[in-house]
């Protein structure tokens, strides 16, 4: 069996177990992943809109998603909703366009199916949903060492602590070739299995590499976590659907005590937590492919590479590659050397008339947060803004009254009500003038018995979580969340308008 077959199979079993009570799916379960339905049955994207939400609760506004008389213009609408929700929850849809979800093309659905499960399996690999991991620490690391690993970097060491903690030489340094003969999964399961479940390492005694492999499940079985590998797919070395396992094995059975010394250095753990702010970069980023993956902002970014990626998405060419240092980098001089890329990328901004008044690159390099969210800040807005520059064929840069005008021009010839002052006005806490504005780019899409009166918190909520979700229904690239919009951060909220008003000027092309 091919790894796409295998992991075909492994999708289709994970999404009949994690949507078998949800009633909407229920006419689609179970796939057979033997065959290629699961393909067909995500074409009106109603699956993948739920896959989003179990992995990242909340993201999608169940009131947005067509479920009734699913008609050709409905079924579009849950396809671009999907891709922009998948965008905005950080996986990469570069080259990925809704009809080739509609279509069921199986390398892109697949690719993106692992996308969606992966961040919904690594959601609570952090100290903030398991403070146990302080155990992983090694000799000589801090804290902030320990949150600068990949969820990736992390299971590796868990599995490593466990053999170590049953007495193994054995270590492994990846989830494919060094785990193709059981023998690490058979201690592993035997060291985090309490004593009840009847979990034993009979299956060592076993010649045959598949039939252990056999009998290893049957224990991971024991523990209610056979979930995404057969015997073939371990023997094989399938990275993929390994990790899913482990990472699957870690969410139900971390056994990771936290040490009574350890509570003082759990104490800092607040300052390290990552911020809305942060989440919002970290996801746009990893939307547009960038390449190493970032999964913490400020030290994947520290040496440089990652805002090359982001310099030439905003400004395609801008990058002399001759001039940045690329891994590996040297083990003596590699610190400056990264340092230098970091100084080469505060000159790029200084080029495109950012605002770096005092940020170095060392600044960067060393992770300083306020400094270099300055710097991700300033991509992010030139990034948005360029796109609708391109769209209104503009030679200037586009200013932020040029997109209060726009909106209030389009409210007011589609008759609304209300206006917008700034990016600060307060009204905008309850969502109202987004959505009037989603209205008149696309008429009759709001459906106004959704919209409460936003007198209180709640109703405040209820209203963001439609607007953000109608938003990227209609074909807006929107990363902000509802609570940016409550709270009306005016950054993240000149992102939401700058992109409803980017769908409205496509809209008329």
């Amino acid at each position: 069996m091919s790894s796409s077959q295998e992991e075909k199979a492994a999708f289709a079993d994970w999404i009949n177990s994690k949507l078998a009570d949800d009633e909407d799916c229920k006419p689609y379960l179970d796939i057979d992943g033997k065959t290629d339905e699961m393909f067909t049955k995500m074409q009106d994207c109603i699956l993948l809109c739920k896959m989003i939400n179990l992995s990242r609760p909340d993201t999608i506004d169940e009131r947005t998603i067509n479920k009734t008389n699913l008609t050709g213009d409905k079924i579009t609408e849950n396809l671009v909703l999907a891709l922009n929700s998948a965008a905005a929850i950080g996986c990469n849809v570069v080259n990925i366009r809704s009809v080739d979800l509609q279509e069921g093309k199986p390398h892109l659905v697949l690719g993106l199916l692992w996308q969606i499960i992966r961040i919904g399996l690594f959601a609570q690999i952090d100290l903030q949903h398991n403070p146990g991991l302080v155990q992983l620490l090694q000799e000589g690391e801090v804290l902030e060492d320990l949150l600068k690993l990949s969820p990736e970097e992390i299971l590796l060491r868990w599995v490593n602590y466990h053999l170590e903690k049953a007495g193994s030489p054995r270590r492994i340094q990846n989830l494919g070739t060094d785990i193709k003969d059981s023998e690490a999964y058979m201690c592993l399961l035997n060291q985090i299995a309490s004593p009840d479940r009847g979990v034993d390492l009979g299956p060592l005694n076993e010649k045959d590499p598949e039939r252990r492999a056999e009998l290893m499940l049957q224990n991971a079985d024991k523990l209610a976590c056979r979930v995404f590998v057969t015997p073939q797919v371990v023997v094989d070395g399938n990275s993929r659907l390994n990790t899913a396992f482990v990472a699957n094995l870690f969410n139900t059975w971390p056994a990771l005590d936290v040490p009574e010394e350890a509570a003082e250095i759990l104490d800092t753990l607040g300052e390290f937590e990552e911020t809305r702010e942060e989440k919002t970069f970290r996801n746009w980023m990893n939307s547009l492919g960038v390449d190493p993956y970032v999964n913490h902002l400020f030290s994947d970014l520290s040496d440089g590479l990652v805002l090359f990626n982001m310099y030439d998405a905003v400004k395609p060419g801008v990058v002399d590659w001759d001039c940045v240092h690329e891994p590996p980098f040297k083990q003596m001089g590699g610190r400056y050397q990264k340092i230098e890329n970091c100084n080469y990328a505060v000159e790029l901004g200084q080029t495109m008339k950012f605002s770096l008044v005092g940020i170095g690159g060392q600044d960067i390099s060393n992770g300083n947060k306020t400094l270099t969210l300055a710097l991700v800040w300033q991509l992010m807005r030139a990034y948005t803004l360029a796109l609708l520059q391109k769209l209104k064929h503009s030679e200037a840069p586009i200013e932020d009254k040029e997109i209060v005008d726009w909106v209030n021009a389009t409210l007011q010839t589609a008759g609304k009500k209300t206006s917008l002052s700034s990016f600060k006005d307060p009204e905008i806490s309850t969502s109202h003038v987004v959505l009037d504005l989603i209205d008149a780019i696309k008429p009759g899409s709001i459906n106004y018995t959704n919209v409460q009166g936003g007198s209180n918190a709640d109703e405040r909520l209820s209203n963001a979580k439609y607007a953000i979700s109608m938003a990227r229904k209609i074909g807006a690239r929107v990363y902000a969340f509802p609570e940016d919009l409550v709270e009306v951060k005016p950054k993240m909220v000149l992102t939401v308008f700058a992109c409803l008003m980017a769908t409205g000027l496509k809209n008329k092309v």
